[in-house]
């Protein structure tokens, strides 16, 4: 569901956010498109979706989404023409809390993801991978531990609650996304859409720019006025990707466990 947010952070949050962003590595200011202004979004911004590129997102939880819940999130991509990747994300998180050898890894990161009246940091260990493993992998041929390395097992054991192996998650996707990048003159940085389609006919599309901590708050600033000037609402109600793609799959996962367990017990 969107989440209703202040247009603009409390004195509470803008100090709590100053704090987060002397310990960051990068900063991704978001905003998400009401889906009634998407096309003319598209338009106003003059994005071409034939330079779009595919990707398959899928996530790995409990049915109930335990993992979600403890700030865990476990994920793996393939990405038309380009190697995928996988990431055990923590959030939210704080950068004092992630030891100094696991900051110098060079897989690793922490990043505050900023939207209209809200942010949150997080620290993710991240892995390139085969195609074809994450492919195989999503067919049921492979183990699911193999998408990940050492280190991302290393994170998760950390941060999971205890007693949920990584091969028992559940798959949840794959749902199918759109992304493209794009630099518009008059903006002078690149910024970054994603369209993320649902089962159901719901879709989400995402605009996003990655900045520097130290220019953050610049960047807000030119990028609002940028988006403001084309014509982009930026007051809407903002929709997250990834809770929006768990609580799908979940509840599409417990309904065809409801249908196995009831066609077992035959005419009553």
């Amino acid at each position: 569901m969107p989440e209703k947010r202040r247009s603009t952070l409390s004195s509470e949050q803008l100090t709590q956010l100053l704090q987060l962003l002397k310990g960051t590595d990068s900063v991704e200011l978001k905003l998400t498109v009401p889906d009634a202004d998407r096309r003319s979004a598209v338009a106003a911004l003059d994005m071409d979706p034939l330079d779009a590129q595919i990707r398959q997102v899928v996530f790995f939880d409990t049915p109930d989404l335990v993992l979600n819940q403890h700030g865990v999130a476990v994920r793996a991509r393939r990405i038309q023409r380009k190697p995928g990747d996988s990431v055990v994300k923590l959030r939210p998180a704080v950068p004092d809390q992630f030891a100094a050898s696991l900051r110098k890894s060079p897989n690793f990161g922490v990043e505050v993801d900023a939207m209209p009246g809200g942010f949150v940091c997080s620290g993710s260990m991240k892995a390139e991978l085969d195609p074809l493993q994450v492919k195989d992998t999503l067919a049921g041929s492979r183990p699911l531990r193999g998408l990940f390395t050492k280190e991302q097992r290393a994170f998760y054991s950390a941060h999971a609650p205890k007693g949920i192996q990584l091969d028992s998650l559940s798959q949840l996707g794959p749902i199918n996304v759109l992304k493209l990048k794009f630099r518009p003159a008059e903006y002078g940085r690149r910024l970054v859409a994603e369209l993320w389609y649902y089962p159901d006919g719901s879709r989400i599309l995402e605009l996003s720019t990655k900045c520097l901590p130290t220019e953050a708050f610049q960047v807000v600033a030119e990028t609002r006025a940028f988006l403001a000037g084309r014509g982009v609402d930026l007051a809407g109600e903002q929709q997250t990707k990834t809770r929006t793609a768990l609580e799908f799959f979940a509840k599409e996962l417990k309904g065809t466990a409801t249908v196995e367990t009831g066609s077992g017990r035959g005419p009553e």
